[in-house]
């Protein structure tokens, strides 16, 4: 889009130049360009710097934009590339949006805007930039601090998504399709709450909205009409014939992953210690999976709670704590459900006799 915009512009001045031939052209408010001769002619006055907007104009929505858009940054991830003479250079990997927090400069983000980065630059929506450093990401919910050296930066208040109101309004700010565009606010709805959308491997629970969400607004805010962040900008539904639905993670989601991100640089969960294959995963690496219910297990950690609990590679999980596990999608969500340290029961078939084995569950591992 970038290149297509920059290409696009010396055409519209060469047709505004035309226009100028044999005739006059007003541009914005003051003088007319006019033939040398010309009568003068009626101008329409500039508005004055301080002018009144009113109410009519001022709503919500404006309020809530002028708000949060100074505390809404863009976020430019860099990486090395080594080129035909075998240099090593840095390149623009892609871009996105982040939001900041607090006046000291932690920014939060979506984790696949800063994935793999070498770099990342953060330009604030008052037109200057910082190197970001980053300081913890959490793959299993999207979510990414970045930290900034500065001082004194606008920052969001952080509302309650508990008490989201299906229909009320929803605004977005962002940087779609790059910097070029910081700062772009876009007006819908919330059209659904909770809903629940797998990306790759993961299950998300998120909110539903109409209001515009394109490429680069990942990581951005979504605002309720108080001015209070209600979401971070993280998905969109991008398929023929479909039309307004953009995806959030809910704030109250967001609080505690960020405050985790920001005192340990990660976030504790429990884990199982398998590896699995449902019918999906198993294809994409060239397998065909013949299970009409449950996950494969295709590996066991070493001393990990499934192996202490005697689970074995090719067992199939059906169901873990009294929930069913067909896809590699429901095992992490309740997994990622449990706290570490509780105990729960893992209903197996091993070569096609049930059996159940209680797995005593461990944090899991930095690595």
């Amino acid at each position: 889009m970038k290149q297509i915009y920059q290409r696009l512009a010396p055409y519209f001045i060469v047709a505004v130049l035309g226009a100028l031939v044999g005739g006059s052209l007003v541009l914005g408010y003051g003088t007319p360009f006019a033939k040398p001769g010309a009568a003068p002619q009626n101008t329409i006055a500039p508005p004055t710097a301080h002018a009144q907007v009113s109410e009519a104009r001022n709503t919500p929505i404006v309020r809530a934009a002028q708000t949060v858009g100074p505390a809404v940054v863009g976020i430019t991830n860099k990486g090395y590339v080594r080129d035909f003479f075998n240099r090593q250079l840095l390149v623009e990997q892609g871009a996105g949006s982040g939001v900041i927090i607090s006046a000291d400069g932690y920014i939060v983000t979506n984790n696949h805007v800063v994935e793999n980065a070498q770099e990342l630059t953060v330009s604030l929506a008052d037109g200057r930039t910082f190197t970001g450093r980053r300081v913890g990401a959490d793959p299993v919910t999207d979510l990414a601090v970045v930290k900034i050296d500065a001082a004194g930066l606008p920052a969001v208040t952080l509302g309650n998504s508990d008490n989201l109101l299906v229909g009320e309004p929803a605004i977005a700010i962002g940087s779609p399709l790059g910097n070029e565009f910081r700062g772009s606010v876009t007006v819908g709805v919330i059209s659904a709450l909770n809903r629940s959308i797998e990306i790759g491997e993961r299950r998300f629970k998120l909110i539903q909205t109409d209001a515009a969400i394109n490429p680069g607004n990942s990581g951005g805010a979504l605002v309720n009409a108080d001015g209070q962040v209600i979401g971070i900008s993280s998905a969109k539904l991008a398929a023929a014939g479909v039309e307004g639905m953009g995806f959030a993670i809910p704030v109250n989601t967001v609080r505690p992953i960020v405050q985790s991100l920001i005192d340990k640089g990660r976030v504790v969960r429990a884990y199982l210690g398998v590896g699995i294959l449902d019918k999906t995963t198993a294809a994409r690496y060239g397998y065909q999976l013949n299970v009409d219910k449950g996950v494969y297990v295709a590996g066991v950690q070493p001393g990990g709670p499934a192996a202490k609990a005697g689970i074995r590679e090719g067992d199939l999980i059906l169901a873990i704590a009294g929930k069913e596990t067909n896809t590699v999608a429901d095992l992490r969500a309740v997994v990622d459900a449990q706290p570490i340290g509780s105990r729960v029961d893992v209903a197996i078939n091993r070569n096609g006799q049930a059996a159940t084995r209680s797995v005593l569950l461990e944090e899991m591992p930095s690595q």
